[in-house]
Formats: C-alpha cells, sequence, structure tokens
C-alpha cells in the first residue's frame, strides 16, 4: 500500500514537472519576441496590413508559418508549427518594404499534455478536449491524428476544386 502510494506520487510529481517545463518553455520562447515582432499562434491567423504594395512575398520556413496574399496591402499569417521564421514582401522593383520576425508558439493555457512513460500525447480543451498535432508526441499518438488532418484537407481542397463526388 505505501509502494503504491510513493509510485503514485512520483507520477504525480513528474507530471507536475513536465507541465512547469512546459510552461517554462513556452514563457521563455515568448519572451524572445520584441514589441516589433509578429507573434501568431499554432493554427491562428494574422493580418499584415502593408503601407504599399507588394509584389513578392517570402517566408523564411513555410512550415512554421505560412502567408496568404489577400490583396497587394493585405496578408494572412498562419501559424503552423511552433518556432522562428521571418517574411520579407519587396516591391516590383525587388526593394524590401516591409521584414518582420515570426514567432509561433502554441497556447499553453489550452493545451494539456499526458506523459506515459516516454510517450507524450497533447491535447486542445478549449472547452472539450481533443488531440492536437504536436510535433514530439508520440507517433502511435500523432501519425493517425495528422493522417485524418491530411483526409480533412483533402476532402476540403477537392471541394474547392469542384471534383468531390457524392454516393
Amino acid at each position: 500500500m505505501r509502494n503504491n502510494a510513493s509510485s503514485r506520487l512520483v507520477r504525480i510529481m513528474g507530471a507536475l514537472a513536465s507541465f512547469l517545463m512546459a510552461a517554462l518553455f513556452v514563457g521563455l520562447f515568448a519572451g524572445l519576441a520584441r514589441a516589433g515582432d509578429l507573434k501568431v499562434g499554432i493554427d491562428q491567423v494574422t493580418l499584415i496590413r502593408l503601407d504599399k504594395p507588394g509584389v513578392e512575398v517570402i517566408i523564411g520556413n513555410p512550415s512554421i508559418a505560412d502567408v496568404s496574399v489577400q490583396n497587394g496591402r493585405l496578408l494572412a499569417v498562419t501559424g503552423k508549427s511552433a518556432g522562428l521564421t521571418n517574411i520579407m514582401v519587396l516591391d516590383g522593383s525587388g526593394n524590401l518594404t516591409y521584414s518582420k520576425k515570426i514567432f509561433v508558439s502554441a497556447d499553453a493555457r489550452r493545451l494539456v499534455t499526458l506523459n506515459k512513460g516516454a510517450a507524450r500525447m497533447t491535447y486542445s480543451c478549449s472547452p472539450a478536449c481533443g488531440p492536437a498535432l504536436i510535433p514530439g508526441d508520440a507517433e502511435e499518438f500523432f501519425q493517425p491524428l495528422a493522417k485524418e488532418i491530411r483526409n480533412k484537407l483533402g476532402l476540403a481542397q477537392s471541394a474547392v476544386d469542384g471534383t468531390t463526388t457524392q454516393k
């Protein structure tokens, strides 16, 4: 009985330590962003309004953030995965008209991480909990979720393309 209580206490302390480390990492990472830098949440969009029209838009690492051009002066930046990248906008003469660092992070207040031994699984809880696609999670948790998301995106894209068939 005493061994059981000790084992449970060790698991609770381990889970608490994991949570505190994740919160510390997110806090430190968010603290690196400066006032003029762009902060974007994973799977969230931030709008950029340009002073003058851009002709070419460059994202340093498209796996961290992506951009869609709404018109010459409005860009929508989407956070893809946690990390740091940058965005540059050039005018018709190739001159740099906009340049910012982009910090992408998860909203730690809405994530719950479950650790089972070495396996990590992350859930997004806003308001109900469901699996979240977070790099670094256990492969047996991550891969099926990634496959479901790819299938969903494929269905959405085929609907846009007009290639869906109804049965």
